[in-house]
C-alpha cells in the first residue's frame, strides 16, 4: 500500500531528517580528499568514497525513520521502481562531487520528500560551510547553522521580490555547468549580475533572498533539484521548467530521472513577466 505524507507529517519528520543529513555531512568531511579514490560512473560523473559513505548513513537512517516510504538515491538507482505512487524520499548524498574533489567547500547533501510527484519537504546541507537550508511547502523555510552534529537555532528565511526597474538581477550560476541558453536568459535580465555558486547551494541563496534567479537550460537529474525546489518554494519562490510549467518528480517509468531544464525564481510573479 502506498503511503502519502502530508505537510503536517512532513513537519514532524523535519528534525530527525535534519539530524540525519548533518550526520551524512560529517561522514563526508571525515574523508581525506587528498588520498581518496575517485571513480567514474557510466554517465561520466565522478563518485567517491564520500558519496557512498553519506548514502549509506542516509539509507540506514531512513530505514529506521520511515521504512515504508520508498527511496530514490543517486547512488542506488538500480533499486528504484518508478513511477512512484504516494510519497518517496529523493536523495543526492553528495551534490557537487566535482567541487568536493577540487577541494572547494560548496558541495551539499540533498534530501527531499516528494508526495504525488511534487517535492514537499527539502533539506540542502552544505557541511563545509556549516549551513543548511530547509523547508516544508506551506509551512515556511529556514536557514540553520551547525558545527559537527550540533545544530543551532533556525532562522526563518524568505525569497525576495524581483528587482525594481533599473536595479540589477542577481543570477546564481554554476561553476561547472554553463550553457549558452542559460547565459542568454541571464543576459535578458536588466543589469544582470552573476554570482558563481557550486552545487545546490544556489537554491539556498535563492531561498534566503540573496539571489533572484537560477536558470539551468541543460539536463540534470531529479535528485539535483528536488530538495532545492522544495526549499525555494517553501521560502516563497517557485521552480519551473524552462517554459514556466510545473516540474514532476518520480513519475517516469524509465530509468533516466532526467530534468531537461529548470528555472528557480525568487519571486513567483517574475515567471509571468519573463
Amino acid at each position: 500500500m502506498k503511503r502519502i505524507i502530508d505537510g503536517a507529517a512532513a513537519t514532524g519528520l523535519m528534525e530527525p531528517l535534519t539530524a540525519l543529513v548533518v550526520k551524512a555531512g560529517e561522514a563526508i568531511l571525515a574523508v581525506n580528499r587528498a588520498a581518496m579514490r575517485v571513480e567514474g560512473k557510466q554517465d561520466g560523473s565522478p563518485v567517491t568514497e564520500a558519496d557512498l559513505a553519506a548514502d549509506r548513513i542516509i539509507a540506514e537512517g531512513l530505514a529506521q525513520l520511515a521504512a515504508d516510504v520508498p527511496t530514490l538515491s543517486e547512488e542506488r538507482t538500480q533499486f528504484a521502481s518508478p513511477p512512484f505512487q504516494g510519497s518517496f524520499f529523493l536523495i543526492d548524498p553528495l551534490d557537487g562531487t566535482k567541487e568536493f574533489v577540487a577541494g572547494r567547500d560548496e558541495f551539499t547533501v540533498n534530501l527531499a520528500l516528494v508526495t504525488e510527484g511534487v517535492p514537499l519537504l527539502g533539506i540542502v546541507s552544505a557541511p563545509a560551510l556549516g549551513l543548511l537550508w530547509r523547508g516544508v511547502i506551506g509551512r515556511g523555510a529556514e536557514r540553520v547553522s551547525f558545527e559537527g552534529t550540533t545544530i543551532g537555532a533556525p532562522e526563518p528565511i524568505h525569497t525576495r521580490k524581483f528587482p525594481a526597474q533599473g536595479a540589477p538581477w542577481i543570477a546564481a550560476v554554476s561553476r561547472s555547468h554553463g550553457d549558452p541558453r542559460s547565459e542568454a536568459f541571464i543576459d535578458a535580465r536588466p543589469n544582470a549580475v552573476r554570482k558563481t555558486v557550486g552545487s545546490a547551494v544556489k537554491f539556498g541563496r535563492i531561498a534566503e533572498g540573496s539571489a533572484d534567479i537560477y536558470p539551468r537550460f541543460g539536463p540534470t537529474s531529479e535528485w539535483d533539484v528536488g530538495a532545492g525546489a522544495a526549499v525555494v518554494t517553501a521560502a516563497g519562490g517557485r521552480v519551473t521548467d524552462g517554459k514556466g510549467g510545473e516540474l514532476r518528480f518520480g513519475q517516469r517509468s524509465d530509468s533516466g530521472f532526467i530534468i531537461p531544464e529548470f528555472i528557480a525564481w525568487g519571486d513567483p510573479q517574475a515567471v509571468d513577466r519573463s
